[in-house]
């Protein structure tokens, strides 16, 4: 990928700041894109994406660093217009940009759900909207989105999940629609120990803290974390590997696929599928029927979920 055009948005930090690493590393040019806000997406600060772009020169690579926000759509257009003027070209696009706004959905404000989807679900479509138009006229491209283990329903985090299951859904769509064109998009769903797993003060997981209220029965802790919880010596670097792979030649063929990617470990996610059904010769079902044959037949867990919680915690 030597000499391709790559931006990467989130670089400033974490899984994003480690793509722009590597991606430099293996010849792209980068536009490292972070507007250096808090976990939480307030304020802006220009010193980490600065940082990422200084990193990349000092070994020899070549990056220039943009501050606008992913949820600006016109913003965005900039963002692909610094990289063809910086580079002459765009080739790569990894939106790993991300936010957390946590909260239980009785306690989410409605600016934190807006905030949220605005970052991750609008921030992808605005960036993969400037770029796809440039990829599929010269019929070739790499957009990689990020998705999460959250698309599984993480607690706390309703918005988070939402945007997140957004992005999947949009991905392998927009696959599809590009297939033809030389232009792939796959998706991320990292597990790394950054800023974003931790809880609103930034010091546990949040299932530690779900535990300890007695929201989560131990058995569930147990089930949940190798789904949702993040070590702390899973750093972002263990990321970057398969993201530069699905940007080769190599991985032409490969798109519409969701990746997970963890310390040592890479997998990936069967798309949805029925995996029982029931039947009733074309009738129109009745209350009984279901009853029966929805907890016996279809489900077969024959436990809910989740255990009620205490009222005394509730």
């Amino acid at each position: 990928m030597k000499d391709q055009g790559a931006i990467v948005t989130g670089a400033g930090r974490g899984i994003g700041r480690e793509i722009a690493l590597a991606l430099a590393a293996e010849g792209a040019k980068v536009v490292a894109v972070d507007p250096g806000v808090t976990r939480a997406g307030d304020d802006f600060d220009s010193t980490p994406v600065n940082e990422t772009v200084a990193e990349i020169r000092k070994r020899g690579g070549m990056a220039v660093a943009n501050y606008n926000s992913v949820t600006d759509f016109e913003a965005c257009g900039d963002i692909i217009k610094s990289c063809l003027e910086n580079f002459g070209r765009l080739d790569i696009l990894a939106n790993i940009a991300g936010i957390v706004r946590q909260g239980m959905i009785w306690e989410l404000s409605e600016e934190d759900w807006d905030k949220v989807i605005k970052v991750h679900l609008y921030g992808t479509f605005n960036t993969t909207k400037w770029a796809v138009g440039i990829m599929k006229e010269q019929r070739r491209g790499r957009i990689i989105n990020t998705s999460a283990t959250a698309i599984l329903g993480a607690p706390d985090n309703s918005n988070y999940s939402a945007a997140k299951g957004g992005i999947t859904s949009f991905s392998l769509a927009i696959a599809r629609e590009l297939a033809g064109y030389g232009v792939t998009c796959n998706v991320l769903a990292p597990r790394a120990y950054t800023r974003m797993p931790a809880d609103k003060n930034g010091a546990k997981h949040s299932l530690d803290v779900y535990l300890e209220a007695g929201i989560l029965t131990k058995e569930d802790y147990d089930r949940q974390l190798p789904m949702i919880g993040v070590p702390r010596d899973d750093g972002p670097e263990h990321v970057p590997p398969i993201v530069v792979y699905l940007c080769t030649d190599e991985a032409a063929n490969i798109t519409g696929k969701v990746f997970m990617t963890s310390k040592g470990r890479i997998g990936i996610y069967s798309e949805p599928q029925q995996t029982r059904q029931i039947f009733n010769n074309g009738e129109i079902w009745s209350l009984e029927q279901l009853i029966d044959l929805i907890p016996n037949a279809l489900l077969r867990e024959g436990r809910l979920p989740w255990e009620p919680i205490p009222k005394e915690i509730q």
